[in-house]
């Protein structure tokens, strides 16, 4: 029997841990981490194990498939794009090229070849109607990061490796593995904190499972974090201890803004008690190394810009921003940022609501308008690319019905999902063990600098295709409907360049001046050492300057002053997620999903007992948005006054293929979120806070 040990870097989530793939005779039989890997240094958990699970899946596709009356049926590459192009042509050339909608999953930023390659493909649909996960959870982040910074992924990460003080907010890295911030082992990265006497402090409407092992947890009124942050902001003033860079401006403008926001006015509207507020201030400006870092809680919320805003400026105002043990830029081996644009903010609006893009991107809570709304520009037909949005977008069940009354849906997916069941074609990539691999975009967040490539694990069968060959097929396809000129040569150029020709190209011209052939030597990865100030030298504004008096945000302030405390009996619903769950495509793993069941509506028993409710009692939870019912289950980790469901169930639909997800118990979050409630300066939903009733179910 051939036993080979293959290294690889998991790609499910952003921790990008490094592991070792045991393969006997063709098939995957270990999987472990890597000890050598500079960042992983050998963790893994649970997802990583489920590579084998993506490998093997039978419900996986494997080859293109169109929908017919007769069900579904395969159908050759070549005469899928064919009947794409064809489709989609037809419906520009009649409605208009914003007829046709794109939508991105987060998987894209995962996989190299859809880096590399899918952008191309997707600039030749010109249209306008472009969405993707990315304003569903972190947009507020990439916000803030464009006004302060000069760029949209100009994100200042903590480094925790050299912090002593961390105070975090809507973020449970224990769970996530990082985010926005790739740290693997992060609860080996927080004892180590605490081990050289340093503090975590955690603000969290919900006990998480990194609030449960940090110095302090103090709960949080969902969408009043803007409130405390605020309040830090205007004590660390008031006492004395603002001290930012030279290079920083705008503090006199946040010192007027911020005036009447003291602990006691912010302990009203958070929970929070003023003391407390007023001595995590006095404690992280004296910290000399301190990181605030703030993730999916405090930006999917109708705040979400204003928080990201004052996380920074907190961090500025107090020294920590480009201080080691603060918050810090990667200097990654291939700059991701210079490919990337650095953003813009309104060049359009949504046809309906008016919301604003940012990155050439339309907020995904406006997509199901958008499609069932008629008139000019009304979209007709969508490729959705690695996406599920009828789970992970607000009001799925809205969106739902939208993708029901296309006149033509493709989808880049290896599934058939509660989205992709709406698709006409499926054309389904390969495997992640099937690619090679490099982190383009995560080890621009990382706490460390590494760099690592990985050829892939297994061979990938002739008649399958790797994301990039799609989109490189598909792409030229599209280009070639237009006259031959020099733009449509680069393009199809460009389409035919490999992904690890164009990493080459980044490692080379990078600063540290690596190549393909130096990683692929070294396949557990080179560590290139801890993060190092960069400022004012890397930002992306021309004067080299950091302004905080942006005029939309503190604006905002005058919203956040209507804000009401909580009313007497009212309930706010939020999300969780789980370690061995990655949103809502990881639940078809029989491993991942064993155990103790996870679907449950968790409840304060105060709550509980108010409303004569018990533990495993079916409830109906009611919102805007719809009603829906579920189990609930007694919880002290919850605040009182607020109900968690965790993100990614529901796998109910009819038509769904997913053997095992489809047994599972639970609901979809997003059901009950409204996807009108939004944070107005990005456009992001408020899908944390959705305001519930809970009554037993009859």
């Amino acid at each position: 029997m051939a036993t080979t040990v293959r290294r690889t870097s998991c790609n499910l989530c952003e921790a990008i841990c490094g592991v070792l793939v045991t393969i006997e005779d063709g098939q995957v039989t270990d999987i472990r981490g890597d000890e050598s890997d500079p960042l992983s240094r050998g963790h893994i958990c649970p997802k990583a194990v489920a590579l084998r699970d993506l490998q093997e899946d039978p419900d996986r596709l494997t080859t293109p498939v169109r929908r017919t009356a007769d069900g579904w049926q395969e159908i050759g590459w070549d005469a899928a794009y064919s009947l794409i192009v064809e489709k989609l042509t037809a419906i520009q050339r009649e409605h208009g090229r914003n007829s046709v909608g794109v939508y991105l999953g987060n998987p894209n930023v995962h996989s190299l070849g859809a880096l590399t390659h899918m952008p191309t493909m997707v600039r030749q649909l010109r249209t306008r109607n472009k969405f993707s996960a990315t304003s569903i959870d972190q947009l507020p982040q990439m916000l803030s990061s464009y006004l302060l910074y000069g760029h949209q992924l100009m994100i200042a990460v903590p480094d925790i490796d050299r912090t002593s003080y961390l105070l975090m907010l809507g973020a449970n890295p224990l769970a996530s593995n990082g985010s926005m911030m790739t740290a693997p082992g992060f609860g080996r990265r927080i004892k180590e904190v605490r081990k050289r006497g340093g503090k975590v402090v955690v603000i969290d409407p919900r006990r998480t499972e990194t609030a449960a092992v940090a110095d302090e947890h103090h709960f949080v009124r969902p969408g009043t974090d803007a409130a405390f942050l605020l309040a830090l902001i205007h004590q660390v003033i008031a006492d004395g201890n603002a001290r930012p860079a030279p290079y920083v401006d705008g503090l006199a403008a946040v010192e007027a803004a911020v005036e009447e926001w003291t602990p006691e006015r912010a302990a009203g509207l958070t929970g929070i008690d003023a003391e407390v507020i007023r001595r995590i201030a006095v404690e992280y400006a004296a910290a000399g190394r301190a990181a605030v870092y703030g993730r999916v809680g405090v930006s999917t919320q109708q705040f979400g810009a204003l928080c990201q805003w004052a996380i920074q400026v907190l961090n500025i105002i107090t020294g920590n921003l480009d201080r080691p043990g603060g918050t810090m830029f990667p200097r990654p081996a291939v700059n991701a940022l210079i490919g990337l644009g650095r953003g813009h903010l309104g060049v359009w609006s949504s046809r309906i609501r008016g919301l604003p893009e940012f990155g050439g991107e339309l907020p995904v809570s406006v997509m199901a308008e958008e499609i069932l709304t008629p008139g000019d520009g009304q979209i007709r037909a969508m490729v959705t690319i690695a996406g599920n949005p009828v789970l992970s977008t607000p009001d799925g069940r809205k969106l739902d019905e939208a993708f029901e009354s296309l006149e033509f849906m493709v989808a880049v997916d290896p599934y058939i999902n509660e989205t992709t069941r709406h698709a006409d074609v499926i054309l389904p990539p390969a495997p992640p063990l099937e690619r090679d691999h490099y982190d383009v975009i995560f080890h621009n967040l990382a706490v460390r600098n590494t760099a690592r490539w990985n050829d892939a694990v297994l061979d990938k069968p002739a008649s399958a295709r790797h994301d990039w060959e799609i989109f490189r097929d598909l792409g030229t396809a599209l280009v070639r409907r237009t006259p031959l000129s020099r733009k449509r040569l680069v393009t199809e150029a460009r389409l035919r360049l490999a992904p690890r020709r164009v990493v080459d190209v980044g490692l080379r011209i990078g600063p540290y001046k690596l190549s393909l052939r130096k990683l692929r030597k070294s396949p557990g990865g080179i560590d290139l050492g801890p993060l190092q100030p960069a400022l004012p030298e890397a930002l992306f504004h021309k004067n080299k300057r950091i302004n905080l008096d942006q005029p939309m945000i503190l604006a905002d302030l005058d919203r956040l002053s209507e804000l009401q405390a909580t009313a007497d009996g009212e309930l706010l619903l939020i999300g969780r997620r789980h370690l061995r769950s990655n949103n809502s495509w990881m639940h078809n793993s029989a491993r991942l999903v064993k155990g103790k069941p996870r679907h449950h509506l968790l409840m304060h028993p105060t709550d509980l007992a108010d409303r004569s409710l018990t533990t495993g009692q079916l409830v109906t939870i009611t919102s805007a948005a719809g009603s829906l019912a579920v189990e609930v289950a007694s919880s002290n980790d919850m605040m009182p006054g607020v109900v968690s469901l965790p993100h990614g169930f529901g796998h109910t639909r009819p038509g769904v293929h997913l053997t095992v997800a489809t047994q599972l118990a639970g609901i979809s979050l997003n059901d009950l979120t409204d996807s009108a409630l939004t944070d107005p300066i990005s456009g992001t939903a408020a899908v944390n806070g959705t305001p519930v009733t809970i009554t037993p179910t009859p």
